[in-house]
């Protein structure tokens, strides 16, 4: 089973983005990493734009 282009290209743009990481850096993870970091930097994101 192949993992989706577009998937891997959304994940690995979200997490360069939010943590200015090189796409070398996060291709690197694997794809269960790649999913917790992207996890994480959505329940940071929900939670500042909830002010908390």
């Amino acid at each position: 089973m192949t993992y989706a282009a577009t998937r891997l290209y959304e994940e690995v743009a979200y997490i360069a983005y939010h943590f200015h990481w090189p796409r070398e850096s996060v291709l690197d993870l694997t794809h269960r990493e790649r999913a917790q970091w992207v996890r994480e930097i959505a329940r940071i994101n929900t939670r500042v734009n909830e002010g908390g």
